[in-house]
């Protein structure tokens, strides 16, 4: 993989690729093409390895940005969405609110879509709380 990002963009550095595929839709699009089917395998993989155990885990959780832009929604049980607001968000990243933003669904569709929603603006002990009553309440389902 790293000699295909070197060979498209010159360099396999995250920063510069960046700088490159959220200002060109088409490369976004390649890079997208070469990494999402590699990080769906990676998910697949580790969910069989986790169901192969002698005792598997009651809940598996993963993490995925572009969750319903990649259409992965439908690979999961349930679905935990976590905003925050635009401000918020600003402060905690290094790319352009516009690069990226203007490709993603709006927060209210995700939070629609979503089994369990939460907006991220208050305290660290808010946001634990919130996602222990997650677990609870789907280890309760089980």
């Amino acid at each position: 993989m790293r000699a295909a990002l070197n060979e498209r963009f010159g360099t396999t550095d995250r920063a510069g690729i960046a700088a490159i595929v959220f200002d060109d839709r088409a490369e976004l699009e390649w890079l997208e093409g070469l990494l999402h089917p590699r990080v769906q395998a990676a998910y697949a993989h580790w969910f069989e390895e986790l169901l192969e155990r002698r005792a598997p885990p009651e809940l598996a959780v993963v993490e995925i940005p572009l969750l319903y832009e990649t259409g992965s929604d439908a690979r999961f049980d349930a679905v935990v969405a976590i905003t925050a607001p635009e401000e918020t968000r600003a402060a905690r990243t290094r790319v352009r609110p516009d690069a990226r933003g203007k490709r993603l669904l709006p927060d209210e569709e995700k939070i629609r879509r979503a089994s369990y929603a939460y907006v991220n603006d208050g305290t660290i002990d808010e946001l634990d709380a919130f996602v222990a009553g997650v677990v609870q309440a789907l280890s309760d389902s089980r």
